[in-house]
């Protein structure tokens, strides 16, 4: 069990030499394994840890938030698993109190094959195979949303972008898409449910990360966009296509509208969502870049500010240079 090789000393030792800017230089190394557009994944370069996969959230301010967080996650992965039938890596969180600042969660998983992750998957695949993959990862994500119109209380929100899933069962050859592919969602740390229409995760914690100077201008201008798209499957889906610019896969996004449409109207006829067009996917991701490219670069004046202005510590371990 993976609980069972968290090293809660070693964690406090590691939060407490940990060098935000540069990871690798802190008193306990760690590997940077994959980045997201907000947080970063590591490997703490400890013989203990080696095949574990860890993210840091510094966001917390009591106790309290920490508990609540605590239930949100496990609650999320564990309707993931159990109620919709989506296989989520073995996970589990610790919880740091440090001397100074805000309190610190880590995010454990398992750590995944690196080729398995859905964004180096569609490295070696054909235009056909990837067609055959995306109907596949559609398969999947419907459970989410067949599990939110049959359940009247509690919905699952998800982000869907193929980065966020690890693909087993790929055969080798020019067709590897077989009967037994198999999918593992592990972008479990913002879990996102609501509850009689009640967001259960604080949305605030994340807006922590943010400038302080830009907070109260995210919170009017996008968290209720942000947060409201990954509860809408069209939404979800023109995100998952839009992902794919980004991962350089421009030319098959056509392909991939034109299987998402047929896809809505069949297996999902139930739910009448509107087809998917190219402009709506080519707007989106034009917008949804602009977005995270201005977030990251005054992300990184703030730390910029923090450490050499102001003379003050910058707990944040910021993603790398993204290609777009």
């Amino acid at each position: 069990m993976i609980e069972d090789r968290i090293d809660l000393d070693l964690l406090e030792r590691f939060e407490k030499g940990l060098d935000p800017r540069r990871p690798s230089q802190s008193v306990i190394p760690a590997r940077i394994i994959g980045y997201g557009e907000i947080s970063t994944i590591f490997e703490i370069q400890d013989p203990t840890q080696l095949g574990l996969a860890y993210k840091r959230l510094p966001i917390f301010r009591t106790r309290g938030e920490m508990e609540s967080y605590e239930w949100v996650f496990n609650e999320y992965n564990r309707m993931l698993k159990e109620d919709i039938g989506i296989e989520v890596p073995q996970y589990a969180i610790a919880k740091i109190y440090p001397d100074r600042g805000n309190l610190v969660i880590y995010n454990i998983q398992e750590k995944l094959p690196g080729e398995s992750i859905g964004n180096q998957v569609i490295k070696r695949l054909d235009s056909a195979s990837l067609n055959d993959l995306i109907k596949a990862v559609l398969m999947v994500m419907k459970k989410v949303w067949t599990h939110n119109a049959s359940n009247s209380s509690t919905k699952i929100g998800l982000d869907g972008q193929i980065s966020n899933w690890a693909i087993q069962g790929l055969s080798p050859g020019p067709n590897p898409i077989g009967g037994d592919i198999r999918f593992t969602y592990f972008d479990t740390s913002t879990p996102l449910m609501r509850i009689d229409g009640k967001e259960q995760l604080n949305p605030d914690l994340f807006l922590r990360s943010a400038p302080s100077f830009l907070v109260w201008l995210i919170k009017w201008l996008f968290l209720d966009d942000v947060l409201n798209r990954y509860y809408d499957f069209h939404l979800v889906v023109v995100d998952f296509i839009a992902n794919f610019y980004k991962e350089q896969r421009s030319r098959d996004i056509p392909m991939l509208i034109a299987t998402a449409n047929e896809f809505f109207a069949t297996e999902l006829a139930e739910f009448s969502l509107k087809p998917i067009t190219l402009k709506e996917v080519r707007s989106y991701y034009r917008e949804d870049a602009f977005i995270w490219r201005l977030y990251l670069g005054l992300r990184r004046l703030d730390r910029l500010l923090h450490t050499r202005i102001l003379h003050k510590s910058y707990p944040y371990i910021l993603p790398g240079k993204i290609k777009r």
